[in-house]
């Protein structure tokens, strides 16, 4: 072979490698075109992601109230069980038959049950139904001074989810003397409590964690009476003052946030707090307490500061406590104290602590078919007083 031939093959295969090469890298350089396009495109166009259904308890229907009981309660022995806890022991039975989200529903008719109830996990998406909060009573009286923990002096203690209550007293008869003495602690989410009462006197309601709501509710009691850490709103509902020891101080509520970012707070919507002894509205039990009384009524047993120290300056400058729409003679805001934790509501924050959207109870309230205003209310010209109560 002549060096020409062998000159021209070499440079035909160099034209041809060159082209192979050329067309990769345009390959290449499209693909990477392509990439970059569809970045830019992702990075533009927002990301839709389905939105999950809260998981909870399916009503059966918008009459849910009226629904027909798994299992009654009578003390006279008419029912499936004389005592309520034998009555969630047949409730647990009854579930097992019902699909996971499907409410069971007990019935306790009228009657004095001196017993100590819990409503555990395995009756989430439970109704306990009563006669009236008058007819149907639950009672003890474990108390601290008798050596038991204030965790554990509940009368009554929810930590089942969906837990739905109508028609029911709970009461603890330990007396003031006996200091701290709970009727109530819900530890549950999603719990409501309708047309209910709960009487006591130090301690009585331990809305202890995750969120709660109570609608036409009356609670009583003398010192932090209502306390906890629980997202919880109280709509419509009556705050009796009862008479204290000779030592000691009444204060509506004792709020225990701890951290700044938690969610959580204690507030009184559309409420009435009334009766003749001194009170305050309340104090801060942890550093970020966090307390709103809005909309409601305030009678004249409202000290004219407001709000009561812990312990010295704990909590004062880092709590948050505010009034929006109160009224009444205990309503007046011109003599409270000045912390820095006191705080001035706007129309427009006010709405930020009703609970459509504090609790987002339009998902998981309004089903129910209980009274609910979701936002902000008008107060009633008629106080919530039930002239019939008589404490001493």
């Amino acid at each position: 072979m002549t060096q020409t031939i062998k000159k021209k093959i070499r440079m035909v295969r160099k034209t041809v490698t060159r082209k192979i090469l050329t067309t990769r890298l345009k390959r290449r350089r499209t693909r990477r075109r392509t990439l970059m396009v569809i970045k830019k495109t992702r990075m533009i166009q927002p990301i839709k992601r389905k939105r999950k259904k809260r998981q909870g308890v399916k009503w059966t229907s918008p009459r849910t109230l009226q629904i027909s009981p798994d299992v009654v309660v009578a003390e006279d022995g008419s029912g499936d069980s004389k005592s309520i806890n034998e009555g969630l022991k047949l409730l647990e039975k009854a579930k097992k038959k019902k699909k996971e989200d499907e409410v069971v529903v007990l019935y306790v008719k009228a009657g004095t049950y001196k017993e100590y109830v819990e409503v555990t996990k395995n009756l989430d998406n439970m109704a306990m139904i009563g006669d009236g909060a008058d007819k149907t009573v639950i009672t003890g009286d474990k108390n601290f001074i008798d050596g038991v923990s204030t965790y554990h002096t509940s009368t009554v203690a929810i930590t089942a989810d969906f837990f739905f209550a109508k028609n029911i007293r709970i009461v603890n008869s330990a007396g003031p003397e006996k200091h701290q003495a709970v009727a109530l602690r819900v530890s549950a989410d999603f719990a409501i409590f309708y047309n209910c009462t709960f009487d006591g006197y130090q301690d009585t309601l331990y809305t202890h964690t995750k969120r709660q709501f109570y609608r036409d509710c009356t609670i009583s009691g003398t010192i932090d009476y209502i306390f906890g850490d629980a997202a919880v709103v109280f709509q419509n509902c009556l705050f009796l003052v009862r008479k204290p020891m000779e030592n000691q101080q009444c204060i509506v509520t004792a709020q225990g946030r701890k951290q700044r970012h938690q969610p959580t707070a204690i507030i009184i919507q559309n409420g009435t707090i009334t009766m003749k002894y001194k009170t305050y509205l309340g104090r801060p039990w942890k550093n970020f307490s966090r307390t709103i009384i809005m909309e409601s009524y305030l009678g004249d047993l409202i000290d004219p500061e407001g709000w009561m120290p812990w312990m010295g300056t704990v909590g004062t400058k880092t709590c948050w406590y505010g009034e929006f729409g109160n009224y009444g003679p205990g309503a007046d805001q011109s003599k409270r104290v000045t912390w820095n934790g006191i705080k001035k509501i706007t129309p427009q924050h006010a709405v930020d602590f009703t609970p459509g959207r504090f609790l987002r109870a339009n998902e998981w309230v309004k089903p129910t078919g209980i009274p609910y205003v979701p936002y902000m209310v008008k107060p009633s010209t008629t106080r919530r007083v039930d002239e019939e109560v008589v404490f001493e």
